[in-house]
């Protein structure tokens, strides 16, 4: 499979890595043009025991790339994970923008049937809200294309989020798509 994932924290990190240990041709992808260079200079912004190593292995084999374009990530993909961080507000509410921003980024450039999966943590309805932003740019680019959206909440314990995704206790995944669900 061909993976991008939107977002290179901790949980976009380790969830791409693994995705490409597993043998997918996965893209990470993130905004900050510095964290992309370091990235692709083998210099890794967190630790977590064996990532550094799963990282360099899979980039060198030709499976594990780091970019800043969207679009480019999303000619090569047909499955996209929503993995950017949702910090919390000063009234303690989730900040939700750089999940609606990624939402939008998405509509903007979706040009083929692809199946969408918010990996972020989320409020819960979040889905259909991000399923709904997608719609409205599809919209006013006045095309329809189908995507199916999957929500797909991550049980990574930090410094254990190798083995967590690797051997996970359960997976957890919500749909109503057939077609994302196979």
């Amino acid at each position: 499979m061909k993976i991008t994932i939107i977002g290179t924290g901790y949980v976009g990190l380790v969830t791409g890595t693994c995705f490409a240990e597993m043998g997918n041709k996965v893209n990470c992808i993130d905004i900050d043009q510095e964290k992309i260079d370091n990235l692709n200079k083998g210099n890794i912004p967190i630790y977590e025991s064996g990532l550094e190593e799963l990282i360099l292995k899979n980039e060198k084999a030709g499976k594990l790339f780091f970019s800043i374009s969207l679009e480019e990530s999303m000619k090569q993909s047909t499955i996209l994970f929503i993995a950017v961080g949702t910090p919390e507000n000063l009234n303690g509410k989730t900040n939700m923008k750089y999940v609606y921003n990624v939402a939008r980024g998405i509509g903007k450039n979706l040009d083929r049937e692809s199946i969408i999966v918010s990996k972020s943590t989320v409020p819960i309805g979040t889905t259909y809200k991000i399923q709904s932003i997608i719609k409205e740019e599809l919209d006013k680019r006045a095309i329809d294309v189908e995507f199916h959206m999957v929500s797909n909440p991550e049980f990574l314990k930090e410094g254990e989020g190798i083995e967590d995704f690797m051997n996970p206790d359960r997976v957890i995944i919500g749909t109503d798509s057939k077609h994302a669900l196979d």
